[in-house]
Order: C-alpha cells, then sequence, then structure tokens
C-alpha cells in the first residue's frame, strides 16, 4: 500500500478513536457542560443547571447587585479555578488600604483569588470607627433575635430575592438562620408556611455567603469557590434604633440587600459589609481581610439599611425601597426610620490558617473581601415586630 494511503488510514483512525472516546464520555453518567475547559457540577444533587439559567441569573444579578454602584460589570469575566489571584481590590477603607499584608501563613493558596495584598494585619490599623451621638429624639433600644447558628446545616447556592426561581442563581454558598425553607424557589407563601430556627415564632429568613478555609489540594467547584465551610462561633443578629427619630414597624414580607456581591467588578458604592477581629472593633475594613491575633476571631458585621419609603416591600434593584441614613443617622426626606438589622458573625479560625480563608464569591470577583453581603426578608409576626419597636423606642435591651 502507498505510504500516502497508509498515513491517512492511521489520521483517520487517530480521528475515529477521539470521536469514541468523546461519546463514551458523553454517555457514562452524567451530563457535561464544557465551560472554559471546564466540566460543570453543582451545589445539588439534583442535576445541572443549563447555560441559559445560568446566563439568566448573571443578568439579574449584574442588574440588581451593580444599580446604582456607579460603574458597568460587563468588563468581568469568568474565572477560573486556575486564575491569577495577583489583582487587588479597590481601595475603600480607610488605614487599611496603605498597609502592607504579612507573609503568609501555611500552604498558600492561589487559584481564583484572593490575593497577599488582600490582607492585612489587624495591629497595623489605626482606629477609624466614628460613633454617631444619639439626639433627644432619637432611639437607643436593641432587641436580639436569636436564630442559632446554622448548626443544622441550611446551604444552598440561591437567592430568592435577587435570582427568583433560579438554582444555584448566587453562584456562591449561603449560610441561613431563621426560615427552614429558604431557596431560590421561595415565596412569600412558601415562607410564611414554613418553620424556624428562631425563637418567638420569627420565620424571617436571614443569610449571607459562607467563610472558608482554604489549602492547595482543595477542589474547586463549578464557581470557582474551594475550601472548608466554618460554622460562625457566635451569630448575632439584632435591631436597633435610630440616633435621630423613633422607629416605625418594618411591613411583613419586606426584602432587603445590604453590601454588593459584585462591588470588586461594580466599585464600592454599595459595598458596606466590613472586617475586623474580637477586641480591635474599632477598626473596621471594607477591602481588606484582617490578620488577628492569637486568642482573637474574625469579625464581620453587616449592617442593612434602615430608611423605608413607607410604600413597597421590595423595588426592582432591591434598594431604593430600603436606603441607607446620612452619616448623621437621619434618613432622607419622604423616607421613615425602621429598625436597623445587623448581623455580626465572629469564627475562630484553626491555627496557622495565614491568609487561607476567604468568603465566597461569584468567579470574577475573586474572593475579594469588598464582595462580602447579606440578604434579609421580614416574617416576623406582626405582634413580634410590635415588641421590637416597643423595645427600641424605649431604649431598652430585649429579645
Amino acid at each position: 500500500m502507498p505510504r500516502l494511503q497508509q498515513s491517512r488510514r492511521r489520521r483517520l483512525s487517530t480521528k475515529h478513536l477521539v470521536l469514541i472516546a468523546v461519546l463514551a464520555l458523553v454517555g457514562s453518567g452524567g451530563t457535561f457542560a464544557l465551560v472554559a475547559g471546564t466540566a460543570s457540577a453543582h451545589w445539588r444533587n439534583s442535576g445541572s443547571t443549563s447555560s441559559s439559567v445560568k446566563t439568566e441569573a448573571n443578568k439579574r444579578w449584574n442588574k440588581n447587585w451593580g444599580q446604582n454602584s456607579g460603574a458597568s460589570a460587563s468588563a468581568s469575566a469568568t474565572a477560573s479555578a486556575s486564575a491569577s489571584a495577583s489583582a487587588s481590590a479597590p481601595a475603600s477603607a480607610p488605614a487599611s488600604a496603605s498597609v502592607s499584608a504579612p507573609a503568609t501563613g501555611g500552604g498558600a493558596v492561589t487559584t481564583n483569588g484572593p490575593s497577599p495584598d488582600d490582607f492585612v494585619d489587624i495591629n497595623s490599623v489605626q482606629p477609624n470607627v466614628q460613633s454617631v451621638a444619639k439626639q433627644s429624639s432619637g432611639s437607643s433600644g436593641v432587641f436580639t433575635a436569636r436564630c442559632g447558628r446554622n448548626r443544622n446545616g441550611h446551604f444552598n447556592p440561591d437567592n430568592f430575592i435577587v435570582a427568583p426561581g433560579v438554582s444555584n442563581g448566587a453562584h456562591h454558598v449561603h449560610d441561613y438562620v431563621g426560615n427552614l425553607s429558604t431557596d431560590g424557589f421561595s415565596t412569600n407563601e412558601s415562607l410564611a408556611a414554613a418553620g424556624t430556627t428562631c425563637a418567638q415564632g420569627d420565620k424571617s429568613a436571614y443569610f449571607w455567603p459562607v467563610l472558608r478555609t482554604r489549602s492547595a489540594n482543595d477542589a474547586a467547584d463549578a464557581d470557582g469557590n474551594t475550601g472548608t465551610i466554618l460554622t460562625p462561633t457566635t451569630v448575632s443578629i439584632t435591631f436597633r434604633g435610630s440616633p435621630t427619630a423613633k422607629v416605625t414597624a418594618m411591613p411583613s414580607t419586606l426584602k432587603a440587600i445590604m453590601g454588593d456581591a459584585k462591588a470588586f467588578t461594580n466599585g464600592v458604592a454599595n459595598a458596606k459589609a466590613s472586617w475586623s477581629c474580637t477586641g480591635f472593633e474599632n477598626r473596621q475594613l471594607t477591602d481588606k481581610y484582617p490578620l488577628c491575633p492569637s486568642g482573637s476571631k474574625v469579625v464581620r458585621t453587616l449592617n442593612f439599611p434602615s430608611c423605608w419609603d413607607g410604600v413597597n416591600t421590595d423595588s426592582a434593584n432591591h434598594r431604593t425601597h430600603i436606603v441607607f441614613p446620612d452619616a448623621a443617622g437621619a434618613c432622607p426626606a419622604n423616607t421613615k426610620a425602621v429598625p436597623q438589622l445587623r448581623y455580626r458573625l465572629t469564627y475562630a479560625l484553626p491555627a496557622n490558617t495565614g491568609t487561607n480563608f476567604a468568603v465566597d464569591s461569584f468567579p470574577e470577583q475573586l474572593h475579594k473581601p469588598v464582595t462580602d453581603h447579606a440578604d434579609f426578608a421580614n416574617f416576623m409576626p406582626t405582634s413580634l415586630m410590635n415588641q421590637v419597636v416597643s423595645c427600641i423606642n424605649s431604649n431598652r435591651r430585649c429579645g
């Protein structure tokens, strides 16, 4: 046989072998979606999310989290687990951006962020918290909602507020306390009918992205989130007053978000979450993770907006119906003060963790601390909300 024909036959045989291998892969017990060369998998075992659903979820997140941020998220690109972690977050927090991070402890993790520049020794940060004086017209009571710390393991990568009706709509895993049924398909009706981890019949949904310790041996999920999920050492959920006014009751089914899950690409206009260490909470960071001394725990503080328009329980961008007060604590005209919700989460990191911890994030957000955020939906009984208001306005501590 001529050599040319033999060569063609060998090449044809190779192609056949490749085709046979691909067909075998497709038929071998699972559906594979190839995105940037990576097989897609999901938190749930019930099936994969189609690319059209993922696209729709991202559109909703870009619109809702990014609106009013002053920057477009269109320049963001999905990062694989092997993307460089060298990009640093935009500077935002006073006294944090100018401080260099110490050397990485343990085995450094350089998958898809964060970078060493995203960490700072809390001892090097200057105090930067200014308290606002309460006026005679103000309210200073505190009501504590006792809902546990998710020891029952309620996790999913959904967000029924920003991406309703979408499985894996958040592309990062959330920690939940309160309502036991919260997922991407929750409705007012389903939440009202569900059980709760909270005392006094509070069926509200309280949730935030998980924090993980990470190592070089961790396998990334489809969205680049890796590591061991940490259960918070403490979860404090409090409702607080206004330094300038008495508060009025939140309406039932009120939805609220704080922070910006896409702040790394959107800009920091809505980046309100802060990081610190126990014993150092007069030093708050928005764009750095704190490196805490021995015996001190990492602290996440998530303050929600508290000036309600008096009409709507939600809005198109989930922000304009309830906004933040000004620097003096006063609400804008045509809004009224409602109890300000605060999550305070503490974490005891394992010894020698160093810089090997990060919050879950969208792939392109590189696990930057500035992307921390939280969500809330009010499903307190009316009688309990009235107790909250009375407690706050009479300057007591209750709950």
